[in-house]
């Protein structure tokens, strides 16, 4: 379990000063001049030697990703574009970075901006949310006053933050229709390669990293990599944010260290399942998008990418949606189906037309109506989803 001195996220709900005095007496922005002056090299080392792992869902190495980016090109400028659209299904750890933390991923841009010498960044943030977006506005402003950013600042990396406001499509929260949306096309995924460190952001190299990837490195240089990796397991470093929504007493945004039983988190936590563990019938661990896990199997699993591995799912967002046994589970599956069915760009047919399918078929099955034949049927339309598809929403909805 984690303990209080290692916490990153100081005032996840809100009960210190999110401005930039608050801010700094919980220790932001000290040290920053030094990790930029320290240069690429040492920055991308360090949190290399963290085992930072991207915090969105894909799990990729955030400095071995920083390591793709071309040495700095005046004719070609790098770009950092850091995804909060945060629209998977049960995920709400970044809004909270949004509204209360604003300052974390702030300094965070400009120390990831350097690393892969990047002067503009890009924050593209989910449609829906408005007050957040207006409070990292206000972080944003503030950091401008104060000249932390901006050109000529006190850090002497000339850096600046471009805040872009979605319009709620979930298709965009992949990195690649991000990228459309931002150049103000329709937002449906790029084919790749070429992959978006050659050409990104208006055809320059660009990195993507999610919002909480980001907001941790400040205090990844200022503890040292080293820190980072002595909490969770091997391959499973540091801390991360978890969503825990549906059958629990007491839902909850919190920060615990990777690895951490399934069992251990609900009960510190969330106070425990409804009605007990006996009640307990599923869980989907990782947002809407990952295989669901019996309750046999998630209640002793460990809460991090090979934990989650291991039961037949994913670690995802770590937004565990938990279902005990009052829960329809063939209505709810239906439910994620019209999801992603009203959600699918429509740019690939498998997934435009399978998603149909798919949610025609389950809507049948919640209602009596569907024969015993449909579920060969559905099974082989999933099939025809899976590996056929630019991006993975097909396959998240198979």
């Amino acid at each position: 379990m984690l303990a209080d001195k290692d916490r990153i996220f100081t005032t996840l709900y809100g009960h210190h000063d999110w401005t930039i005095e608050g801010a700094r007496q919980r220790g932001a922005w000290m040290g920053t001049r030094e990790f930029i002056d320290a240069g690429r090299s040492w920055i991308t080392s360090e949190v290399k030697a963290s085992g930072l792992r991207g915090r969105g869902g894909g799990g990729f190495p955030t400095g071995l990703k920083w390591t793709f980016m071309p040495p700095e090109n005046p004719d070609r400028p790098n770009y950092l574009l850091i995804n909060a659209d945060e629209s998977e299904p049960g995920t709400c750890k970044d809004r909270e970075i949004l509204r209360h933390d604003p300052h974390h991923l702030v300094e965070g841009c400009l120390l990831a901006g350097r690393a892969i010498d990047a002067h503009l960044a890009f924050v593209y943030i989910r449609g829906e949310f408005v007050r957040e977006r207006q409070r990292f506005e206000a972080a944003v402003a503030q950091a401008y006053a104060a000249k932390l950013i901006g050109k000529d600042n006190v850090h002497g990396w000339d850096f600046d933050i471009i805040v872009h406001h979605g319009a709620g499509a979930y298709i965009c929260g992949e990195e690649t229709a991000l990228m459309e949306s931002l150049e103000g096309k329709k937002g449906q995924p790029r084919l790749r390669p070429p992959f978006p460190a050659n050409v990104g952001v208006y055809g320059n190299p660009t990195t993507i990293n999610n919002a909480e990837s980001i907001a941790v490195v400040p205090e990844i240089l200022r503890r040292s990599g080293a820190w980072f990796s002595s909490l969770g397991r091997p391959n499973n470093a540091g801390t991360k944010l978890f969503c825990v929504s549906g059958h629990v007493n007491s839902p909850a945004v919190f920060e615990e260290e990777m690895g951490v039983s399934f069992e251990e988190m609900i009960e510190k936590h969330c106070g425990g399942v409804r009605g007990g563990w006996d009640n307990l019938l599923a869980v989907i661990p990782g947002g809407g998008s990952m295989p669901c896990v019996p309750a046999v199997r998630i209640r002793h699993a460990y809460m991090d990418y090979d934990g989650m591995r291991e039961v037949g799912s994913s670690l995802g967002s770590a937004a565990a949606i938990v279902m005990d046994k009052s829960t329809d589970i063939i209505r709810a599956i239906w439910r994620l189906s019209a999801f992603y069915r009203h959600e699918s760009c429509g740019q690939c047919t498998p997934c435009r037309e399978g998603t149909g399918w798919i949610e025609r078929i389950m809507a049948r099955m919640v209602e009596g109506r569907a024969q015993k034949r449909e579920i060969d049927m559905l099974f082989e339309v999933t099939k025809q989803i899976e590996g056929h598809t630019i991006c993975g929403l097909g396959e998240a909805a198979s």
